[in-house]
Order: structure tokens, then sequence, then C-alpha cells
């Protein structure tokens, strides 16, 4: 609980601009692979140009190695991308 807690306050550290939707019945770490996903789908950008999955993977995560976060901290909200990387390419 207290990792998940974390890992949510992390995300909103890089992407501070993004809403995050928390439903009942939801715990952190949905709220946050929700997030994760709608910014690897890029879901935020206009159809058009929207980029593939994989490309906002790699943005992410030269965001996240770049940010001033310690490398146990790069290290879990990385590992959190790359599982729902995972489960976008499953789903495709």
């Amino acid at each position: 609980m207290q990792e998940e807690s974390r890992l949510l306050e992390l995300y909103k550290l890089l992407w501070n601009n993004r809403s995050l939707e928390y439903i009942d019945g939801c715990d952190q770490k949905e709220v946050l692979q929700q997030a994760i996903r709608r910014e690897l789908k890029d879901e935020l950008t206009h159809p058009r140009t929207r980029k593939q999955p994989m490309e906002k993977y790699y943005v992410a995560v030269k965001r996240i190695v770049e940010s001033k976060l310690n490398e146990t901290e790069q290290m879990l909200l990385i590992k959190e991308f790359t599982q729902v990387m995972n489960e976008l390419k499953k789903e495709s």
C-alpha cells in the first residue's frame, strides 16, 4: 500500500498536468495503471497526431531517467510502465 501511494506521487511529480480519475472501488495501483495506460495510448492527444505506444513508452522512460528521482524510484516507475506496456502488447 505504501509503495502504491509512493508510485502515484512519483507519477504526479513527473506528469503534473494529468488528472487522475479516482473511481469508487479502485485502489491506487489501478488508478496509476489507468493513468499510465492513457499516457501510453496517447489518449490525451488528438487522434490524428497520436504516437504509437512504443514511442510513448520510450519518451516516458527517457523522462523518468532524466528526472531528479533517485534510482530506486526511477526503477519502480519504469517497472510499472513496462508492465502496462506488456499488457497493451498482449491486447493488440
